[in-house]
């Protein structure tokens, strides 16, 4: 099966590089570093410090990466990151992100899972250990890792009901990629239970890496920035959405009952959407101002009923600027996004019926209170104006999310720990 994969792969390359210079219309950083892509590094002197590799496949990988990569630098001083991604808004988050690490950390993107490029990738930075971030399985990158004696961990690990059934139809693909796994340290029990139904044999439990994130207090000044600049209106943020969404939220606050003077946030997940929304905003005849349009010091517009978030690497400003935060991927069966950013800077949240990515978590938010469920576009608009215009309501609510927030830290010493026996 691996060597018809690796076939598949390399027949699909052309294919998969037309389709990367294609997407550097939107995004030049896909034309951006294609020798990485094909496992090409050039001659570099060898570095002076033995490599952890880490693996966070685009930007909310790379932002739950955080806190490990910091307590891995702390933990093994002598050594140094090589953290990949394959996506350039990703490559762009850890840049900023991990610019504090200096030389102690060095950025690639992933090679091609050709079998050839992989190997060559470790050959090149010898790392001591390979650490993916949540649910990425690339079986030639674990053949290569296998081959060469380089542990391999899967870290703030999960693993729905949906994406174990889709595995499992792989056959004996993903199953001996999955018995070549040396550690998986899974968010949930009911994400070790299906990781160990793929025939991973060592499995622990250490929580959500995503609870350990520590809001920057540059996003914090961003985001009373942002603020100062709306002024005291109430703020709806509808954060991370995605295709279909947008629209189904427009068309309900057409309908909706928000305060005379609410203001909508909306910010895409993916940027290339950006100018896209803001047609879908303008064709439903609403006033529209772009973050990426306020000069320090400017304000929103009285007149603006809708404010469209067209940056980068500020969703913690935007959830620091609001008052009620939605997660989107949530009204259509996209599997949800991570509601634990909005808990942690106590935001009342809500999220739609489709969190199957995410549904413990989503559950004990709102077994906790700090969550409600609305089961569709209308009932975000009615939940949320009733909280908007309830101040009581809405601070109680945003207590309960930071406090459940809090409650379940601690993922990331225990993830370190799990892997110390692995990096002597």
């Amino acid at each position: 099966m691996r060597l018809l994969y690796t076939l598949a792969w390399w027949l699909a390359l052309p294919l998969v590089l037309a389709r990367l210079w294609l997407r550097g219309r939107q995004e030049p950083g896909y034309r951006q570093y294609w020798g990485e892509r094909l496992g090409f590094y050039g001659r570099q002197p060898a570095p002076a410090m033995d490599t952890i590799w880490l693996h966070a496949v685009s930007v909310g990988e790379t932002r739950a990466a955080e806190p490990l990569i910091d307590a891995l630098l702390a933990a093994w001083p002598a050594c140094r990151i090589v953290l990949t991604h394959m996506t350039p808004t990703g490559r762009a988050t850890g840049k900023s992100l991990f610019a504090k690490h200096g030389t102690r950390l060095v950025q690639s993107y992933l090679p091609y899972d050709t079998g050839a490029m992989p190997a060559r990738f470790i050959r090149h930075f010898a790392p001591r250990i390979c650490i993916l971030m949540e649910t990425e399985v690339w079986p030639n990158l674990i053949h290569q890792c296998n081959r060469y004696k380089v542990p391999v961990v899967q870290a703030n690990a999960r693993l729905s009901q949906r994406s174990l059934g889709k595995a499992q139809r792989l056959g004996k693909l993903i199953t001996d990629a999955a018995r070549g796994i040396t550690l998986v340290a899974a968010q949930t029990q009911d994400d070790a239970d299906r990781v160990r139904q793929l025939g991973v044999r060592d499995v622990v439990v250490t929580g959500s890496i995503k609870f350990d994130v520590v809001v920057p207090e540059a996003a914090l000044a961003t985001g009373a920035a942002l603020r100062a600049a709306i002024g005291a209106r109430p703020v709806l943020l509808c954060a991370s959405t995605r295709e279909g969404e947008e629209q189904l939220i427009l068309a309900a606050l057409a309908r909706a009952s928000l305060p005379p003077d609410a203001l909508l946030l909306v910010v895409p997940r993916h940027p290339q959407r950006f100018d896209e929304v803001e047609k879908l905003i303008a064709a439903q005849g609403l006033a529209v101002q772009r973050r990426s349009g306020l000069a320090q010091g400017d304000t929103v517009a009285a007149a603006t009923q809708v404010l469209l978030g067209d940056s980068m690497g500020e969703m913690f400003a935007y959830y620091a600027a609001c008052d009620c935060a939605f997660v989107g991927g949530s009204l259509l069966p996209l599997g949800g996004q991570n509601l634990i950013e909005p808990a942690a800077l106590g935001k009342p949240v809500l999220i739609g019926p489709h969190t199957f990515n995410f549904a413990l978590v989503t559950e004990q938010a709102i077994a906790a209170g700090g969550a409600a469920l609305v089961a569709d576009a209308d009932a975000l608009m009615a939940q949320a104006s009733a909280l908007l215009q309830d101040p009581a309501r809405l601070a109680a609510m945003g207590e309960k999310a930071l406090a459940f927030a809090n409650q379940h830290r601690g993922a990331t010493p225990r993830t370190i720990a799990a892997i110390k026996p692995l990096l002597p």
